[in-house]
Order: structure tokens, then C-alpha cells, then sequence
């Protein structure tokens, strides 16, 4: 008789696992207590353990990040987040705010799904409530309860990608909010919805 070990590891090698499946492997053997910070992260993150990075310049200061590693070994890197705090921060009042760690999971594979080189390009990050009234005021296009109030948005663009190819790949994840304009697509990680020409 063959052991409970052996019959799944024959079942990985005929087809590959789905996430439910792999939860009741994992629970069967005593791993999924083990396993759970792995399983906790959104589905579209696919690559749970390798090493992750963001290049981003901020075209209103003129800063940027390069390869700044916040995900490593199964783990977010402190120093690596405040270096995004601090790029992400509102350039108007200068304030920085904790950005969603789950959005930068969510750019970086935006980015790596559009194949290319370039430095994503950070037009909008964390907004004051200053920013945002001020902003409201010029425009109807700005949310009074809008998500880059409490860091899980930006919008992004990328030097030779067109709006409506990284609007296409952030719907392809369906992890957030997505909202495409003529200079910049909006992403972020509240519930799933779409806004813009399609």
C-alpha cells in the first residue's frame, strides 16, 4: 500500500496543483500552519517566493527607486517599503503615508507583464485630504473617498507601453481597481472595478 506522501507526490507529477488542493495536501500532512503566510498572499502574486523589485521615477521630483528589492525570501523588506513611503509621498504637501505592500506586488507584475526595460513612471501615489480636496475642486474626475487617501493606488505609466496594454494586463490580475486616462492608467487594491475607455 502505497503512503499518502507518495500518492500526492504522484498526483503533483500527473497535473499541477490548484490552490484548494493544495490547502487539503497541506492540511493532510500538518504543513498548512507552516504554509500559511505563503497562502495569505492574493492569488494574482503567483511568484510567493521569489525575489521582487520595483523601478520607479516620480515625474514630479524627479526621484526614482532602482531595483528596489521589497519582497525576498517569503518576506517584505522593511527598508525597502519606507524607500517606497518615501517616493510614493503626496510631492504637494511633501507628507508621506504607509503605502499598501499588496500594491507594490501588484506593480511590479504589471510591469513584469509588460515586458519591458524601462522605469515605470509614478505620476500619482499617496494623496492628502489636502491634495485630494484640491484636486476635487479641479476636476470630477477625483473621488471624494478617493484610494490613494490611504496608500493602495497610483497611477503608473511606462515609456513605450500604450494606456490601453498596461490597462489590459492590470485587468488581466482582477485585484483591484483599474482606471485608464489619457496620460496615466490608475491600479489599485480596493474592490475589483473598471472605469475608462476599455
Amino acid at each position: 500500500m502505497t503512503s499518502f506522501i507518495e500518492h500526492a507526490e504522484a498526483n503533483m507529477m500527473e497535473s499541477p496543483l490548484n490552490r484548494r488542493q493544495l490547502i487539503q495536501n497541506l492540511s493532510k500532512l500538518g504543513l498548512l500552519t507552516l504554509a500559511q503566510p505563503l497562502l495569505s498572499l492574493p492569488v494574482w502574486s503567483t511568484a510567493a517566493l521569489s525575489e521582487k523589485s520595483l523601478t520607479v521615477y516620480n515625474t514630479h521630483t524627479g526621484e526614482s527607486l532602482k531595483k528596489c528589492i521589497f519582497w525576498a525570501n517569503g518576506k517584505f523588506n522593511p527598508d525597502a517599503l519606507k524607500d517606497i513611503n518615501r517616493l510614493f509621498r503626496d510631492h504637494r504637501t511633501n507628507q508621506e503615508f504607509k503605502m499598501d505592500p499588496q500594491l507594490m506586488h501588484l506593480i511590479h507584475d504589471i510591469w513584469q507583464r509588460t515586458e519591458s526595460s524601462e522605469m515605470i513612471h509614478l505620476i500619482s501615489g499617496y494623496r492628502s485630504p489636502k491634495s485630494n480636496a484640491t484636486l476635487r475642486q479641479k476636476s470630477c474626475g477625483v473621488a471624494k473617498n478617493s484610494l490613494h487617501l490611504t496608500g493602495k493606488a497610483a497611477d503608473i505609466m511606462i515609456p513605450g507601453r500604450s494606456m490601453k496594454q498596461i490597462q489590459k494586463i492590470a485587468k488581466s490580475f482582477s485585484a483591484g481597481g483599474v482606471g485608464r486616462y489619457p496620460q496615466f492608467v490608475h491600479v489599485d487594491t480596493g474592490p475589483v472595478r473598471y472605469w475608462g475607455p476599455a
